[in-house]
């Protein structure tokens, strides 16, 4: 055999076994795909790419949720309005009210949302204070000129420091009865400046006069038929 054809032996037994050692192609790997490490690579890159896409969705979907759920606030907290009806001054404190404006804009409460915490927190208050109209009722038909009475008497006897407690007591018929108590315990027989005896202004007849219309009416309202009355008080009371 010639030296050639040894050569050409040898390069063709070297080609089949260089086919040979290369690897079975596996069945379920795709075409595009070279090797397992490629379709591995490319399901990574593509499991980021959704991932990605998803949290793009979710934050998307928060920020339309936020919206919605915030659409009908005011800019800012001091948006709100205070209702009809609702006295902020005497009936809300101050730090209260701020509380609550900044807790309904933060939640993203609306007006009315607003406006019901608050009635809700009036009628409460309201539960907890005394009817007038009915313990006025309860003192009968003179209601007003007892009511009346008692408090010029409370002004006239009481100090400044004193006056809320009375004022709270004036509150209830038990409290004008309990300042009528009082009143009568403290009647003096001493004489005014004019010399008309306490015998002769009761306080039952300053209590008809104070049912004069002169007295209550505020368009006959007589200066004079008042200080009358508030004279005679002083009379009986000093």
């Amino acid at each position: 055999m010639s030296e050639e054809a040894v050569e050409e032996t040898v390069e063709e037994k070297d080609f089949v076994v260089a086919e040979d050692s290369q690897p079975e192609r596996p069945e379920w790997l795709p075409e595009k795909y070279n090797t397992g490490e490629d379709l591995a690579k490319a399901y990574t890159e593509l499991s980021s790419k959704l991932g990605q896409k998803e949290e793009d969705l979710r934050s998307k979907f928060h920020e339309e949720l936020q919206a919605e759920a915030f659409k009908d606030r005011p800019e800012t907290a001091g948006g709100y309005e205070i209702p009809e009806g609702i006295d902020e001054e005497s009936t809300l404190d101050s730090d209260l009210l701020k509380w609550w404006s900044e807790h309904s804009f933060e939640n993203g409460f609306s007006q009315d949302e607003f406006n019901k915490g608050l009635e809700m927190y009036t009628s409460a208050i309201s539960a907890n204070q005394p009817d007038l109209d009915a313990e006025a009722k309860k003192l009968g038909d003179n209601s007003n000129a007892r009511i009346e009475a008692a408090g010029l008497f409370a002004n006239q006897f009481f100090g400044e420091d004193h006056m809320p407690a009375i004022e709270r007591l004036a509150e209830s018929a038990d409290g004008i009865i309990a300042l009528e108590f009082i009143m009568e315990k403290m009647k003096s027989p001493s004489v005014n400046s004019d010399s008309v005896s306490a015998s002769k202004v009761t306080e039952e007849n300053l209590r008809k006069m104070m049912e004069d219309e002169r007295y209550w009416h505020p368009a006959r309202r007589s200066n004079d038929f008042v200080k009358e009355v508030q004279n005679g008080f002083k009379t009986i009371y000093g």
